[in-house]
């Protein structure tokens, strides 16, 4: 798996889900939506969630070749990446969501993400370093099989074992850990409400595997395209859900 792994191909090609997730229907009088708000829901949460848009940055030079760029190297968005980020940040703004604010990693590909986001919603963004990329160490720049010919059986360990780091790097465990702090803080300081969240596919994975209660195998299994966007909620009482995943209409 590739820290910022993607290609101007497949960023452009057919959108992921494609919607904001299922309504249950019943019979009898009354709509969908009043149905749905008169009851705590399958999850038994109640009240308003922390609700999470979680918009991957745009392309990168490191992401044409799918190198791991991690959070000691800083690229900028190449000219299709920046299309990309426009492109979602037009999405954004169309109004299916009231966002109240935008917090984003400090690394330039995703200050720039969201810098886009801020000029159509009229928002200023927050930074928040615990949604820096994964540290990848020595394999930083390296491709998939560059660093899998390098170091054979780490590599092959790494994929399955969240404990073990890259050479010099960060383990997925203590990744998930500090982005699980992150998004606590955002709850803590936003409240309920909408907020967008500009950062990279292993922070983003993160949030979807918290919000999902699955493992960590979620890290390797799960593909998130450049300028992708998914929807992760966190209720204060506990329940959590995941609504969207890997959304990419916007690049169409």
């Amino acid at each position: 798996m590739s820290g910022d792994a993607g290609s101007a191909e497949r960023a452009a090609g057919p959108a992921g889900t494609g919607g904001a997730g299922l309504v249950s229907t019943t019979s009898g009088s009354g709509s969908a939506r009043e149905a749905s708000s008169a009851s705590p829901g399958w999850t038994g949460a109640v009240g308003e969630p922390t609700r999470l848009l979680l918009l991957r940055h745009g392309q990168t030079p490191m992401s044409i070749d799918r190198r791991y760029s991690g959070s000691t190297s800083n690229p900028s968005l190449t000219d299709f990446g920046r299309r990309q980020a426009r492109a979602a940040a037009d999405r954004l703004a169309l109004g299916d969501w009231e966002i109240g604010g935008i917090i984003a990693s400090p690394q330039a590909r995703a200050l720039e993400t969201a810098e886009y986001a801020s000029a159509e919603l009229g928002l200023d963004i927050c930074v928040d370093d615990d949604l820096r990329e994964t540290d990848f160490g020595t394999w930083e720049g390296l491709t998939f099989g560059e660093a899998a010919a390098r170091d054979a059986d780490i590599h092959a360990r790494w994929l399955t074992d969240p404990e073990l780091p890259p050479p010099g790097g960060e383990a997925f465990r203590a990744v998930d850990d500090r982005v699980a702090a992150a998004r606590r803080r955002i709850a803590e300081s936003f409240g309920p409400g909408t907020f967008l969240v500009v950062s990279h596919v292993t922070p983003v994975k993160a949030i979807i595997r918290q919000g999902l209660g699955a493992g960590f195998e979620l890290y390797t299994r799960l593909h998130l395209d450049l300028a992708s966007l998914s929807v992760a909620e966190f209720y204060a009482d506990g329940p959590t859900s995941v609504t969207l995943v890997n959304d990419t209409a916007h690049l169409r």
